[in-house]
C-alpha cells in the first residue's frame, strides 16, 4: 500500500499536492479581469464568485473567510488579488491574512490603476513574474499522515448508499489509520441520521455542535415557510431510487468510515487537528467543495450514482461511482467504478483500496479527469440577503 506522497513545501511548514498560482476577485466587478489575466498567463487559476460587495456582518465575514482560505490552501503557492476599490471586502486585509502562511500575495486595484485594460495588464505581468518563482519549487517526498481530504456525494442515487459510499468510507478510515486527516461536511444531508454520527463523537461537546449545525439549519428552513421535500432528496436522487431523507443521509455518512468524530466547525474555518472531522455546509456540491478548500483539504473524494462532471478550483476531485452504467455512459469525467461490490466480485476492503489508490497517485501528481477537462468551480455559501 503506498503510504508516501508528494507535496510542495510551503513556508508554514505545510504541504501542497498541487502549486497554483491564485487570482481572487474581492468582488463581482473584478471577475473578468481576473478571467482575462488566466487567459493570458498558463498555469493560474481564478475563483470568480457573485459576492463581496452590498454584504454586512456574518455574510461578510464568510466571504473573506472563503477567500482568504482559499488562498491559505496549502495547494496554492502564491496569490493575486484583484479588487475594484469600493467594494466592503478589504483586498489588502484578505493579502495579510494570506500571507501569515508566507505566501507572497499581492493586490491591484482596477480604480487605482486607471481601469479594467490596465489592470489586466499589470495583472499578467505580476502573474508572470509569480508564475516562473513558483515554477522554481520541485515536489518532495511527504508521509500519507499529512493528507487532509474531503468526502462529498452528489447527485446520489440508490448505488450510493450501498457501494461507492461505504466503499470510500474504507478508504478514509485507511488515511485515519495512517495518521491523516477527513472532512466529512452536508448538514443537510446528515438529518435523520445525525445520531449515528453523534454516538461516535469523541465528547460530549462535539456531539452537541453536531446537533446545533442541524437544529439552526432546521430552524433556517421554518423561518423560510419551506418543505425541504423535493430539494433533498432530489428530484435525481428518487429518480435514482432513494426515497426518504433518512435513507439518503444514512448513505451519506457511511463516507468517512468507522473512525471517532474528534470535532466539528463551521463552514471554512480551518480544519482543528487530525483524524475525523465535520464541517457544517449546504448539500450544494460546488459551495460545499469550496467550503472544504477554504478549510485546508488537499483534494475532495465525490460520490456519485447520478453522474457530475464538476470539479474545484484549488483541490483535485475524484469522481467515484458504484453505477456501472453510469460510469460507461460518462466514463470521462469518472475516475473510479466500485460497481463490482454490487456484482459480488469484490468486497468494500477491497474497493476501500482501491479508491486510496487512487488517492496516493493523485496526491503524487496525477491529474483527475475533472483536471483534465479544467473544471474549476467554485461558489461561497451565503447566509444573509444583498442589501
Amino acid at each position: 500500500m503506498q503510504t508516501e506522497l508528494l507535496g510542495y513545501l510551503r513556508p508554514d511548514g505545510d504541504y501542497g499536492i498541487r502549486n497554483h498560482l491564485l487570482i481572487i476577485p474581492t468582488v463581482i466587478c473584478a471577475n473578468q479581469v481576473c478571467t482575462r489575466i488566466t487567459q493570458l498567463v498558463p498555469d493560474t487559476v481564478a475563483i470568480p464568485h457573485q459576492h463581496g460587495c452590498s454584504q454586512i456582518g456574518a455574510d461578510k465575514d464568510r466571504t473573506f473567510a472563503t477567500l482568504s482560505g482559499t488562498g491559505r490552501n496549502p495547494n496554492v503557492g502564491a496569490v493575486l488579488i484583484v479588487s475594484l476599490g469600493c467594494e466592503v471586502v478589504d483586498p489588502y486585509a484578505l493579502a495579510e491574512d494570506i500571507r501569515r502562511t508566507g505566501k507572497r500575495a499581492e493586490v491591484i486595484d482596477i480604480q487605482e490603476v486607471g481601469g479594467s485594460i490596465k489592470a489586466i495588464q499589470r495583472g499578467a505581468e505580476l502573474a508572470r513574474e509569480m508564475r516562473a518563482e513558483l515554477d522554481v519549487l520541485k515536489p518532495e517526498p511527504i508521509p500519507a499522515s499529512k493528507l487532509r481530504i474531503g468526502v462529498k456525494c452528489g447527485g446520489s442515487d440508490a448505488t450510493s448508499g450501498m457501494a461507492s459510499n461505504p466503499a470510500l468510507g474504507a478508504a478514509s478510515d485507511i488515511l485515519i489509520d495512517l495518521g491523516g486527516t477527513v472532512i466529512i461536511s452536508e448538514t443537510t444531508e446528515i438529518i435523520g441520521a445525525e445520531h449515528v454520527l453523534a454516538a461516535r463523537c469523541a465528547t460530549p461537546e462535539v456531539a452537541d455542535q453536531l446537533y446545533a449545525f442541524v437544529a439552526r439549519f432546521e430552524r433556517e428552513v421554518e423561518r423560510m415557510g419551506a418543505d425541504m421535500r423535493g430539494g433533498n432528496p432530489s428530484p435525481g436522487n428518487i429518480a435514482g431510487g432513494l426515497t426518504t431523507i433518512e435513507e439518503k443521509s444514512l448513505g451519506c455518512i457511511s463516507k468517512c468510515g468507522t473512525s471517532p468524530m474528534m470535532g466539528a466547525f463551521e463552514y471554512a474555518e480551518p480544519i482543528p487537528g487530525t483524524g475525523l472531522y465535520f464541517m457544517d455546509s449546504p448539500g450544494n456540491d460546488i459551495e460545499c467543495v469550496s467550503g472544504m478548500a477554504a478549510s485546508g483539504v488537499h483534494l475532495v473524494c465525490f460520490t456519485t450514482g447520478r453522474g457530475t462532471p464538476t470539479g474545484a478550483a484549488v483541490v483535485p476531485v475524484i469522481k467515484i461511482t458504484g453505477n456501472k452504467a453510469m460510469y460507461q455512459r460518462m466514463t470521462d469525467n469518472m475516475d473510479v467504478d466500485v460497481s463490482d461490490i454490487l456484482d459480488g466480485t469484490a468486497g468494500v476492503g477491497l474497493a476501500g483500496e482501491r479508491i486510496w489508490q487512487e488517492i496516493a497517485e493523485v496526491a503524487t501528481g496525477k491529474l483527475t479527469k475533472a483536471e483534465i477537462l479544467g473544471h474549476q468551480e467554485f461558489s461561497i455559501n451565503r447566509i444573509g440577503p444583498s442589501l
